[in-house]
C-alpha cells in the first residue's frame, strides 16, 4: 500500500461512503484505521501525513476490516469490542451489539437501591455486567439460551471485575432459576417477523436471529417473562424490559394481567418509548 495514512483514511472513507451516509464513513473509515494500526483517534490524527509502516500485517489487517465491513459485517465484530455505558465488551457474530438505546435502561435500574438482580437472555453480559460494576455491593444471575453468548459474557464479566459475583446460567428464560430478585431486567426479542425482514443485513446476516425476534408479532418473550416475573420478585421488587417503540401500550396490558403494579412507559434519547417498568405489589 503507498501513499500516506490519509490517503488510506480516504479512500476507506470513500468506498464505506457507499453503503452509508458520509459522516457514518468518516467514523468508520478513522476506527478500522485505528484498529489495523493499534491507534487511539487522537494520534492517528496526528500521523495522517506519514507513510505506512514497515509492517505488512497491519496494512493487511486494514485491508481485511474494510472489506468485512463493505460485506455488511457489524463493525463492532470487525473491531471484536462496542462501548456500553462507557466500557468495552467484547462481541461476536453469537451476541447483539449493545445499543445506546439500551442505556435507557440501565440508568432507569440504577435509580433506585437493588440487591440482588437477574438479567434474562444476557447476550453480552452488557445490562448485568454494568449495573453490578455500578453497584459494588449487588450479586446477580444471568441466562442466556445460548452457550456461546454465556461464554462472552463469562469474558466480559471477568474483565470488568465482576465474575465474582454473577452467576451465569444456560436457560430458556426462567427455567430452572430459583429465588426472588428485587431487580429483574432483560432486553428480550422482540422484531416481529415482518420487520425482521425490512432489517439491514448488518442485522439480519450477522447477527444471531434469536437475540432479536421470536417470530410472529413479537410478544412471545413478554408473555413469558410478564407471566413468571411475579414469582420471582421480592415484594416491591421492580421489573424493567426494554421494548420496540410500538410495543409499549400491548407489554403494558400484558403486566398489569400478570398482577403487576406501577406499569410506567420511558422514553428513550429520541423520544420514542423503549423501556417499561413495573414493580411486584
Amino acid at each position: 500500500m503507498s501513499g500516506c495514512l490519509g490517503d488510506s483514511l480516504g479512500a476507506a472513507r470513500a468506498q464505506l461512503s457507499e453503503i452509508m451516509p458520509p459522516h457514518e464513513a468518516e467514523r468508520e473509515a478513522r476506527l478500522i484505521l485505528c484498529h489495523a494500526l493499534d491507534l487511539r483517534s487522537a494520534q492517528l490524527l496526528s500521523r495522517l501525513d506519514q507513510a505506512w509502516p514497515v509492517d505488512g500485517a497491519q496494512q493487511r489487517r486494514f485491508l481485511d476490516a474494510l472489506s468485512a465491513r463493505r460485506n455488511r459485517q457489524p463493525l463492532s465484530q470487525i473491531l471484536g469490542t462496542w462501548d456500553f455505558y462507557g466500557r468495552p465488551f467484547r462481541v461476536t457474530s453469537d451476541t447483539l451489539t449493545p445499543r445506546p438505546d439500551t442505556e435507557t435502561l440501565v440508568e432507569l435500574a440504577l435509580a433506585e437501591p437493588f440487591s440482588r438482580l437477574l438479567d434474562l437472555g444476557t447476550g453480552t453480559g452488557a445490562i448485568a455486567i454494568t449495573l453490578l460494576a455500578e453497584r459494588p455491593e449487588v450479586t446477580g444471575l444471568a441466562t442466556d439460551i445460548s452457550a456461546a453468548a454465556l461464554d462472552v459474557a463469562r469474558h466480559n464479566a471477568q474483565a470488568a471485575g465482576v465474575a465474582e459475583r454473577l452467576t451465569l446460567t444456560q436457560a430458556d428464560w426462567f427455567a430452572g432459576v430459583e429465588g426472588r430478585f428485587d431487580l429483574i431486567v432483560s432486553n428480550p426479542p422482540y422484531v416481529d417477523a415482518a420487520t425482521y425482514g425490512t432489517l439491514q443485513p448488518e442485522v439480519t446476516q450477522w447477527e444471531p436471529s434469536i437475540a432479536l425476534t421470536p417470530g410472529g408479532d413479537g410478544l412471545s418473550a413478554y408473555r413469558v417473562i410478564a407471566a413468571h416475573a411475579p414469582a420471582h420478585l421480592s415484594p416491591g421488587g421492580r421489573l424493567i424490559v426494554e421494548i420496540g417503540h410500538d410495543q409499549g401500550v400491548t407489554v403494558a396490558r400484558l403486566m398489569r394481567a400478570a398482577g403487576l403494579a406501577d406499569v410506567r412507559l420511558h422514553a428513550d434519547l429520541s423520544g420514542k418509548d423503549r423501556v417499561i417498568s413495573a414493580t411486584s405489589p
